[in-house]
């Protein structure tokens, strides 16, 4: 093996890294597991033709995972034929510290995996401890499905449940970014990908492949099995004509298959000569549920049991990456001046300090409204265990759940878009006094799509219902600033109307609604 550095001096991060530990069993190991995963992969096809990569860190108990050493694949190599010698490895912040000696012809020099960039990102932003690139058919035509869509959605379907944070009736979201000529220019549009989806484990790249990441190699490889499974269900439902998305797996509609009929679901109140509407997303508080139902049973109960919630489940997995994005949260607040943020200390200053500190921040959000991912994401988790406990029950309007039906029965898909997370609003329309109506539902949006006061955020959506325009989309909301912006983005827009609403402005120029019977 060659140490390789600038100037053909041994670089700064090599001394960083002992020599026991670089030389040690946990780096080997590491080098024979890459080779042999790459080889297993060679067999499900996933990484044919020199494509495809995989890397793990390697795994020694006494160095913190965030410092451990990576080793990597190299580019353009027969993957089924590769061995331990063949693999680069990395400090932890990607400087090569040992490359593989060149072989003879037909060989061609060693060059470090092209996704490099691509799989520090998931190391950095995800704390992951081994990333998969995957060129496997269906992660490549899974993204052919819908041409136009930002995301791959599928529900109700059991391998979902080897997803991180998922369960069988959970809605499985991976992100779609566009393939560029080459690998590294991803790089940007894969950490946007990451960034944007905090709970996602996986970035797809449309008629190009899969990059997946797990906390360990097994857990990758997990993860990895199970999307190309969906991956690969969800192509052949589409070829049997069955939705994948809707919890029923019902036949899909055509005008999603086809892209040439119009649902008869909704009449359009503002332009009759328009006949329908394809799909109807619904916010939430002041159109389908009291706003008096969130603020005076949901917030107070997030905000009386976050220390109780903490407390009990802080070495959880899903709690330490709630924490995480509170940090970032938190600093990002210092740094501009945010009324009520403190700093959160750091874990070895002990847990009842951290809690402390993390409780007064999210009360003062609690206490603002902040319509913020990290507060949303910690609430709904909180929310969860008081729904499952039967402490909360979801409540909506009376005439919710029949205008549900019937727009179910129609063929009219229906989609929410709330502040609240999207496991929030799960729970609210799975525990209503009406019982569970997410049935009657197709998706849900929530923060991580975009703030719902900015026109992006709807074009967006219309982006991943994969309409053929805007205009086919209804939004109904009672908030004026959000319907302006759905409005700005080709939404026909409606404005609820219903007890406890903030007023409206005079000539704000929408068709209003006192309840859904009325569209």
């Amino acid at each position: 093996m060659a140490s390789v550095g600038v100037g053909g001096e041994a670089p700064a991060a090599e001394t960083m890294a002992s020599e026991a530990y670089l030389a040690g069993d946990a780096v080997r190991e590491a080098r024979e597991l890459v080779a042999e995963l790459c080889r297993h992969f060679y067999l499900q096809g996933w990484v044919t033709g020199t494509g495809g990569s995989i890397t793990v860190k390697a795994n020694d108990p006494a160095v913190p995972l965030a410092q451990q050493l990576i080793i990597m694949s190299p580019s353009g190599v027969q993957k089924e034929r590769m061995v331990a010698e063949d693999m680069y490895v990395m400090s932890a912040d990607g400087k090569v510290l040992s490359a593989p000696v060149a072989k003879p012809w037909p060989h061609k020099h060693p060059k470090c995996s092209d996704c490099a960039p691509l799989f520090m990102k998931s190391y950095l932003m995800r704390g992951a401890g081994a990333v998969i690139h995957s060129h496997g058919i269906e992660t490549c035509i899974a993204t052919m499905l819908d041409p136009g869509a930002k995301e791959f959605r599928i529900t109700h379907m059991e391998m979902i449940k080897g997803i991180k944070g998922h369960g069988y009736n959970d809605e499985l979201v991976i992100p779609i970014i566009e393939n560029t000529p080459y690998e590294y220019e991803l790089t940007d549009s894969l950490a946007a990908a990451i960034a944007a989806y905090p709970k996602a484990t996986a970035v797809l790249v449309r008629n190009h492949g899969i990059y997946v990441w797990g906390d360990s190699w097994i857990n990758a490889k997990t993860q990895a099995e199970c999307y190309h499974y969906l991956l690969d269900a969800a192509i052949k439902l589409h070829q049997l004509g069955i939705d994948w998305t809707t919890p029923e797996h019902g036949p899909i509609n055509s005008a999603k298959r086809l892209r040439t009929l119009l649902s008869p679901g909704i009449p359009n109140g503002c332009h009759p000569a328009d006949s329908s509407k394809q799909c109807v997303v619904l916010d939430i508080e002041g159109t389908t549920t009291p706003i008096s139902f969130v603020t005076d049973v949901m917030f107070p109960y997030a905000r009386d049991n976050v220390r109780k919630h903490l407390t009990c489940t802080y070495d959880s997995e899903e709690t330490k990456e709630d924490i995480k994005l509170l940090r970032i949260q938190v600093e990002d607040d210092l740094a501009n001046g945010i009324v009520g943020a403190t700093p959160i200390p750091r874990d070895d200053a002990g847990k009842e300090e951290v809690i402390n500190s993390l409780v007064a921040n999210v009360e003062s959000m609690i206490k603002a409204d902040r319509k913020i991912t990290s507060l949303k994401q910690l609430q709904g988790h909180i929310w969860r265990t008081g729904f499952e406990r039967k402490e909360l029950q979801g409540v909506v309007f009376e005439d919710v759940p029949e205008a549900l039906k019937n727009w179910h029965s129609s063929g009219t898909k229906v989609y929410i878009y709330s502040s609240g997370s999207r496991e929030a609003q799960k729970l609210l329309f799975g525990h209503t006094t009406y019982g569970d109506l997410r049935q009657f539902l197709c998706g849900f949006f929530d923060t991580t799509t975009g703030n719902k006061r900015e026109a992006r955020s709807y074009f967006e959506i219309s982006q991943s219902l994969g309409v053929d325009k805007p205009s086919q989309i209804l939004f109904i909301t009672d908030v004026f600033q959000e319907a302006i912006a759905a409005k700005s983005a080709g939404f026909e827009v409606i404005i609820s109307i219903r007890p406890g609403n903030a007023p409206l402005p005079e000539n704000h120029g929408f068709r209003t609604v006192n309840f859904f019977s009325e569209i």
